[in-house]
């Protein structure tokens, strides 16, 4: 595949790993979306091994550069954070070693930033993207990305808040959902409530919801009864792989 067909996405999570090939200006998949399970633990070998083995069966035969949304606070391409990822990765050059293990160009940024970019320039709800949006990746853990008037702040890792001397994500994420035997009912309570401290913050005009919780919207959306608007997103589990292969296409441009 030519470089100028489309741009290879790479979305990292803690329960797995998706990928495609994005034609970044439209923001359509071009190829099937390919998912693979974190490996336990998640090291930067293990993780590294997996993603090699799906470029060689997959897209052995491309050649242009490489996206990558990751779970962590990310500064120009290095880890700064390592909640729901091996040790090993935190303070890495994510960028640099990747460039190296796959001999591609390769950008990283947070997994829920690039999901956040793709979700308001591709996504279909109807919102104000001019409006302070909140963009949440709902998991294995709580991702976030905060827009106002179209403008992005980076690494903001709301799930991280502090709540009941932890953080919220241990409290409200999908794992905690499961973990805690909760139904969609008593989830969605608690939920809202990590909502309503959201609003005390920063008084968002839109929610969004991603991650594949997305897909479940009407489970738990009645008890959602807050004052801004809540939407699931539109792109669901493809944000993260579109965003990713959006991101690295933007960053290449600035480099020429």
């Amino acid at each position: 595949m030519k470089k100028s067909e489309g741009v290879l996405g790479i979305d990292i999570g803690g329960t797995g790993i998706k990928m495609g090939i994005t034609d970044v200006h439209s923001g359509e998949l071009i190829t099937e979306r390919f998912k693979y399970l974190t490996p336990r633990p998640g090291t930067t070998k293990a993780v590294t091994k997996v993603i090699k083995k799906a470029i060689k069966q997959e897209f052995s035969d491309y050649e242009g550069i490489i996206g990558v949304g990751f779970p962590a606070i990310i500064k120009q391409g290095r880890a700064w954070s390592a909640t729901n990822v091996d040790d090993g990765w935190y303070k890495k050059n994510i960028a640099k070693f990747f460039r190296k293990e796959f001999d591609m160009d390769c950008y990283v940024a947070n997994d829920a930033d690039v999901a956040g970019l793709a979700e308001m320039a591709f996504g279909t709800g109807d919102f104000d993207r001019n409006g302070l949006v909140i963009f949440l990746t709902v998991g294995t853990g709580i991702g976030s990305a905060i827009f106002y008037e179209g403008q992005m702040i980076p690494n903001t890792e709301m799930g991280h808040l502090h709540y009941k001397g932890d953080i919220y994500e241990r409290h409200v994420s999908n794992a905690a959902r499961k973990k805690d035997d909760l139904s969609w009912e008593e989830w969605g309570k608690r939920f809202n409530k990590y909502l309503r401290h959201l609003d005390r913050l920063f008084s968002p005009d839109t929610v969004i919801i991603g991650g594949g919780i997305s897909k479940k919207f009407s489970n738990y959306e009645k008890e959602i009864k807050v004052k801004f608007q809540v939407i699931p997103a539109t792109l669901q589990n493809e944000a993260g792989a579109v965003g990713a292969s959006v991101y690295a296409y933007s960053q290449s441009k600035k480099k020429k």
